[in-house]
């Protein structure tokens, strides 16, 4: 197994660290997703994570291509089967001046599954390990079986001091009261909807970032950010509107950042409620849910032309879909293509299925979270309608669709039938999507955190659960592929396609693409 070491971070140290500009310089960015928190163990969330990986840092960071890089931890290196061994960083200052040590790291990963009305919850990270302080700068992680992955999933999670971690709830962060990272950016201000304000950490230990200040302004709409963007107010947004791409790229006066994201956009459908609240028969009366059919799930998945969303809708800025992740990641199974277009054999199959009439269908979901997402929504409407599935759709802003989609029905159960969202690897490898998204549900061991179809298939979970605790890459790798085939094959969740990622800024300011979507404003550069 790959041991890496603080030569690896020293050379990663040497080609980061310049000179801290003296002149006071500010970023102005114009933002499409602003965080539903700044509390950074509340919701595993994109846009959460972006802002972040800013103030906060984890023990392990991941480059441009989430390859993994020493971050608060210099090394890491497993001891046995079951045992981590992480070395600390000394010297690390907190943006209050503390001094940052293992109790902080042993506090940190303490209060992630204990973060009250979590949407999304970390704890997919660290269920199953027992964090063991052996000096002020070396932690021990135990696993129950060996369990490979412990550096990617720890990359996850970001640490906070062990006072903070004791007494704070998301409301204190959100405040600022508790924001207080080692991050290269130190919080200044919060006003959701409104404006997020950083000031560059001249304390860091890292790279200084450029900027001395980063004011940050959430604008939702994609013509409103391009708008800004031209007109100077800012001088750098994300998520740019494909419509917007070809105009904007003929522009001498800007320049643009594109590359793919690890981020599937996908369909999760109800897989366990008999009486499922948002389907109904054709006359709007009671029906057992058909989307428990594996034979409605294929129909769903065949009367989709995702050719036509990537050409129409995402204007040729995305790739259609087979599976969980695109080629490239570890995991990927070569044998799952995205599925062809076929309106006459979705048919066919709803009258196998003894629905060949179809029935009534609400498809929910954002509408200010993916690129074009309630777009995407209304296309999947019109086509399920096309085929019988007569299917409505309603749209919400992102703070209120997902806490209704994980847990607005009895007993904090998903409210919603049918769901258009995105998952986006944070580790870069199949394991994330899998046990994330089509594992059953078990707070208890961290898995199936985010089903929100609550798909349950016990050999899936054998295959996802050896697979994790498989050291061997090779053997782990065929089990990802085999576990990806099978939770396809059932149609655990239903793929659509992958995001294409474009920034924009004005003339002299580069920003390289990043395979998990972030906007990470240390990495923003002015070319000077």
């Amino acid at each position: 197994m790959r041991i890496l070491n603080t030569v690896f971070g020293a050379a990663m140290a040497l080609a980061l660290v310049g000179a801290v500009p003296a002149a006071a310089k500010e970023l102005k960015v114009g933002l499409g997703n602003e965080p539903s928190a700044i509390d950074p163990h509340y919701h595993n969330l994109g846009p959460n994570s972006a802002v972040a990986s800013s103030i906060f840092d984890a023990l392990i960071n991941q480059d441009e291509k989430q390859r993994l890089m020493p971050g608060l931890a210099t090394s890491w290196k497993p001891l046995d089967d079951t045992t981590w061994e992480f070395k600390l960083r000394k010297g690390v200052k907190y943006h209050d001046g503390s001094d940052f040590n293992a109790d902080d790291v042993l506090a940190s990963f303490e209060r992630v599954p204990n973060v009250p009305n979590s949407p999304s919850s970390f704890a997919t990270f660290t269920k199953g390990k027992t964090f063991t302080k052996v000096d002020d700068y070396t932690i021990h992680v135990k696993t129950a079986a060996p369990h490979p992955l412990t550096p990617n999933d720890l990359s996850q999670i970001w640490i906070v001091s062990d006072k903070v971690a004791a007494t704070a709830s998301t409301a204190d962060f959100n405040s600022g009261k508790a924001a207080i990272g080692t991050g290269p950016f130190k919080f200044v201000e919060w006003v959701p909807n409104d404006r997020l304000i950083l000031e560059r950490n001249n304390a860091y230990w890292g790279d200084k970032p450029e900027w001395t200040k980063v004011s940050i302004q959430p604008i939702k709409s994609g013509p409103a950010r391009v708008a800004a963007l031209l007109a100077g107010d800012v001088d750098f947004i994300d998520a740019v509107p494909t419509t917007d791409i070809p105009r904007l790229k003929g522009d001498g006066d800007l320049s643009l950042s594109q590359g793919p994201s690890n981020r599937v956009i996908y369909l999760h459908l109800d897989h366990d409620r008999d009486d499922s609240p948002f389907v109904k028969a054709k006359d709007g009366g009671s029906i057992k849910n058909p989307l428990k059919d594996l034979r409605v799930r294929k129909a769903i998945s065949k009367a989709i032309n995702r050719d036509a969303i990537v050409e129409r809708v995402m204007e040729g800025v995305a790739v259609p879909a087979g599976q969980l992740l695109p080629e490239g990641f570890f995991g990927v199974s070569p044998n799952l293509n995205p599925e062809p277009y076929d309106p006459k054999g979705a048919q066919a199959l709803l009258a196998e299925a003894g629905v060949p009439d179809g029935f009534k269908l609400t498809i929910h979901g954002p509408n200010d979270r993916y690129i074009n997402d309630a777009k995407i929504a209304e296309a999947i409407a019109q086509m399920l309608t096309r085929i019988g599935i007569e299917t409505s759709v309603e749209t919400l802003p992102k703070a209120v669709y997902f806490k209704r989609a994980s847990r607005g029905g009895p007993d904090g159960s998903p409210e919603f039938s049918f769901v258009l969202v995105g998952w986006g690897a944070g580790t870069g490898e199949a394991s994330s999507p899998l046990k994330a998204l089509t594992h059953t549900y078990d707070k208890s061991k961290g898995l199936g955190t985010t089903n929100r179809g609550r798909y349950s298939n016990a050999a899936l979970d054998t295959i996802i659960e050896q697979a994790l605790a498989t050291v061997d890459d090779d053997k782990r790798k065929g089990l990802l592929q085999k576990a990806t085939e099978m939770a396809i094959g059932d149609l655990a969740v239903i793929p659509l396609h992958y995001q294409v990622n474009t920034w924009a800024a004005r003339k002299g300011i580069k920003y390289t693409a990043r395979t998990d979507e972030r906007t990470a404003y240390a990495g923003v550069h002015s070319g000077m």
